[in-house]
Formats: structure tokens, C-alpha cells, sequence
């Protein structure tokens, strides 16, 4: 074939040696393609590998014929892609600092065909011996638990992930690195990150798990507790997790306490996280004035009490007692404070319809709408006296007229509000002890004459007016 002027180097590394020798380093790891356009000798060692100085000693080529005969070889290069600003979340490469476009194709071409062009001019060289199928791998894939074994002409991780077409991304978990060598019969472990949203109970929190089950996820995510029986899931715990990840809802088992207007309150057992939830759970309706403490959004939590008020609003007619008019006739002959009833009276009957509002089976409101007498009532009749009752004998009528001027300024019908009454400020425990009750329920009900007269009596059963203190000591009384 005639070789292509695509700018591949053949020159020698020695001007004046027409083999070129085989410069390393000490670890042949150092070496990876380089980022020039052209193949160059560190091109050919990164190809080959760890064992490049032995296959190409079995091929009896030295780097320099090799790279003129992959010259020869290759008619075309594939076109080189620079790659786009952005990339995807799962790549099989791991760089520590951004390449410019240019270098990062360059390198990406060299790992993709140059490889495949090596391994053409070594098994045209070696007949398809040892030497070249020394190249070509077989590692075992554990990816998320499933094993595969694939063949590779690769020499890193990151290679052979490629070339089995399997990216890494940033949340999954690679053992060994991407940059590490691996060998024939080597094994590669791959978890692979899934995005999780939970919401449990309500509360949402997204995470990142390298889980293949649901149960194995809330296991990574401290939430195995949640597991148990009587809990609710979206999905099966038992099921997968996809790839591309899943939400999932948790409603934790709740007993709760329900108290439902005038009904017994009763314990239930649910999954409900609002109290809209419980309501439909429990098949439960809402009337137009009814309502939930807390409202529909109400959140429930385990050991709470769910709270519903219940208005109810109805029209009934209750049949009613009219109290008949009392007409009064005075009676001069008849003594103040006596009545005699001249005629009973009759109640009479109506029949009168409410509006009635009630809250969980209580009565909170009453509006009268109307009323129809069914039987008048007939008057009561009532003779009351107006002839003045006999007055008491008194005595020392000027002292205690002082003694009220003292107290009272002299306003024997006095009523302050403050527990005494009259001109001479009794209490009514006093006044009822010493017989005033005979007069009036009250001293400043009872005449001047009346007061005066108990009032003789306490000071005769107590020896003096001590029940004055501070008026009978400004008056010289004893």
C-alpha cells in the first residue's frame, strides 16, 4: 500500500541510526498518547502497552519501522471530533485539568483506531501469533451484580470500559480507577449512582444511591426502618431502582384519635399524611359549614386527634306557654308590702318555629321566625296594698339621726353597693339577725322608724354603740 501524507512521524529518534531504540522509563505506566497529530514513539509504547519492547522483539521491529508501517497501512484517518462544551454525566475517561478541544480529540482518536491500526501491522508481521493476541484481554465486568466477561485490547480500566461501551458517571462508584492497568483475567466492579426522590410522609428529599433494589436503597440510606409492616410504598420494596432513577412515596402507619362532631371519639389506624387524605380514606363528607381544626391540610402524625366540627341548621316549631298580664288594683284598706290574689289566671298556648344552629349536636344559635297563638291567656288579678304600716315606738330619735348624718349624710334609703345599707349602714346579715326582715328584705327598703328600732336592739344586746365604731367615737357615744 502506498502510505498517506497525513503527517504521521517516521522520522527516526536517532539522526544518525537507522533503528531506532526503545526509550522508556522506568514504569511504563508514565507513558499515554500524546496530543500530537502525527503517531508518535510514545504513541506506539501506549498502544502496546507493558509489554511492548517483548512483542515488538517477537515481531523483530523496532518503533520506528512500526510507525512507518502503520503509515503504510493507513490510507485514511478518521476524522478527528472536537468535542462539545458540555459533556454527559457518565464518561470511562478521568481527567484532573480541562484539555482544549483540539488535544482531547486528538488523544480520543489515538485510543479509539490507533490500537486497532497496531494490532493490524502486528499480525500482519507475527501471522497472527502470540504477539498480537498477547494484546487482547479478557476481563470480567461486575456491573451492579451482573458479571460479564468481555475482550479487550485495552490496558487501563477506563479502556476496557470503553471499548465494552460502558460509561461511569459522577455519582457511580468504579473499583479499580479509571487509570489503573489491568490485565488478562482481571476483574472491574461498577455501581452505578441512581437518583432517588423520597417523600416520606410529605417531606421530600432527593439523594443518590448505588442501590439495584428499594429495599437495598432505604438499607444505603440509614431508612430501613421504614420497612416494616403497615408501612405504604409507591413501589415494591422488593423492586428495582431503575437507572435513570424513580420517586418514591412512603406513608408511614399512624393511629390516631377521631373526633367527629357529637359522635364518640374512636381509634383508626392510617396511612393518610393530610387530613383531606384521612377524610377520603374514611369515606367521610364535609357538610357547607362543616369543617376540620387545622384545616384540609391539617398533617397527621402519629398519636394526634383529627378534630371535625359539625354545623348543622334546622327550622322546628316548639309549643309554648304564654304567662298571662297580671292587672293590679291597689287596695287603701289593705296594709303596704301584703297582695291578695283576686283571680288566678290562665296561661295560654303558642306555637312559635326557630331556626336552630347547632355545633357537633349543641345548640349555638336561636332565631324566632315566627309564632301563632293557639289559646289566650286570661289576666291574673292582684288586690295590693297602699295603707302605710303602723310604725315602731323610738327613742333617742336626735342621737341616731346623728348618728345617720355620720354614716350616711342622712339618706336612710341609701344603697352604695358596697354591702351596707340604709341611714345606718347595716349588712344584711345584721339586719335579718335582729328581726329587720319583718320591715323589708333590706334596711334602705324600711322606713327611718324601722331602722332606728333594730338598731336599738343591737345597740341594747351589745351594750353601746360600739357597731358604729368610728362614727360613735367622733360623736362622744359610748
Amino acid at each position: 500500500m502506498t502510505g498517506s501524507n497525513s503527517g504521521l512521524d517516521a522520522s527516526p529518534r536517532s539522526g544518525g541510526a537507522s533503528t531506532a531504540l526503545l526509550e522508556r522509563p522506568g514504569d511504563f505506566e508514565d507513558f499515554e498518547f500524546s496530543s500530537d497529530p502525527r503517531v508518535t514513539h510514545d504513541d506506539v509504547i501506549a498502544a502496546l502497552g507493558p509489554d511492548a519492547e517483548s512483542l515488538m522483539s517477537e515481531a523483530n521491529v523496532d518503533v520506528d519501522e512500526l510507525i512507518r508501517l502503520i503509515n503504510a497501512e493507513t490510507t485514511m484517518l478518521p476524522p478527528i471530533v472536537i468535542p462539545d462544551a458540555a459533556s454527559a454525566d457518565r464518561t470511562a475517561e478521568s481527567q484532573d485539568e480541562p484539555e482544549d478541544g483540539l488535544v482531547s480529540a486528538v488523544k480520543t482518536w489515538k485510543k479509539r483506531f490507533l490500537k486497532g491500526a497496531v494490532l493490524a501491522v502486528m499480525i500482519t508481521l507475527t501471522g497472527g501469533g502470540a504477539a498480537a493476541l498477547a494484546m487482547n484481554k479478557s476481563v470480567t465486568l461486575d456491573v451492579d451484580g451482573e458479571l460479564q466477561t468481555v475482550r479487550s485490547f485495552g490496558g487501563t480500566v477506563g479502556e476496557v470500559l470503553e471499548d465494552a461501551g460502558i460509561s461511569v458517571g459522577a455519582h457511580d462508584a468504579l473499583s479499580p480507577s479509571p487509570q489503573a492497568s489491568v490485565g488478562d483475567g482481571g476483574v472491574i466492579t461498577l455501581e452505578r449512582g441512581r437518583q432517588l426522590n423520597m417523600i416520606v410522609d410529605g417531606e421530600q428529599t432527593q439523594s443518590w444511591v448505588r442501590a439495584t433494589t428499594v429495599t437495598e436503597a432505604l438499607e444505603q440510606l440509614g431508612l430501613q426502618d421504614l420497612n416494616k409492616q403497615g408501612t405504604w410504598f409507591s413501589a415494591p420494596v422488593g423492586g428495582e431502582v431503575p437507572l435513570d432513577g424513580m420517586t418514591l412515596e412512603v406513608k408511614t402507619l399512624k393511629n390516631i384519635t377521631l373526633f367527629d362532631g357529637g359522635n364518640e371519639p374512636r381509634e383508626v389506624s392510617t396511612n393518610a399524611v393530610t387530613a383531606d387524605e384521612l377524610l377520603k380514606e374514611l369515606n367521610l363528607q364535609l357538610g357547607a359549614d362543616d369543617k376540620v381544626e387545622g384545616g384540609l391540610e391539617f398533617k397527621i402524625r402519629d398519636g394526634a386527634s383529627v378534630n371535625i366540627s359539625r354545623t348543622g341548621v334546622s327550622v322546628i316549631n316548639e309549643t309554648e306557654t304564654i304567662d298571662p298580664e297580671v292587672r293590679t288594683i291597689e287596695d287603701s284598706e289593705l296594709e303596704q308590702g301584703k297582695e291578695i290574689v283576686e283571680e288566678e289566671g290562665v296561661p295560654g298556648e303558642e306555637i312559635v318555629t326557630y331556626r336552630i344552629t347547632k355545633e357537633n349536636d349543641k345548640e349555638i344559635a336561636r332565631e324566632e321566625l315566627s309564632s301563632k297563638v293557639i289559646k289566650e291567656a286570661e289576666e291574673r288579678v292582684v288586690r295590693v296594698g297602699t295603707k302605710a304600716p303602723p310604725q315602731p315606738e323610738i327613742s333617742d330619735a336626735g342621737v341616731w339621726d346623728s348618728l345617720a348624718q355620720c354614716e350616711s349624710t342622712g339618706n336612710w334609703a341609701i344603697n352604695t353597693g358596697n354591702g351596707y345599707y340604709g341611714g345606718l349602714q347595716f349588712d344584711k346579715q345584721t339586719w335579718d339577725a335582729y328581726g329587720g326582715s319583718q320591715y323589708a328584705a333590706y334596711p334602705n327598703e324600711a322606713s327611718r322608724e324601722q331602722q332606728i328600732a333594730i338598731a336599738t336592739q343591737v345597740r341594747d344586746d351589745r351594750g353601746g354603740y360600739g357597731a358604729w365604731p368610728h362614727c360613735s367615737g367622733k360623736l362622744g357615744l359610748s
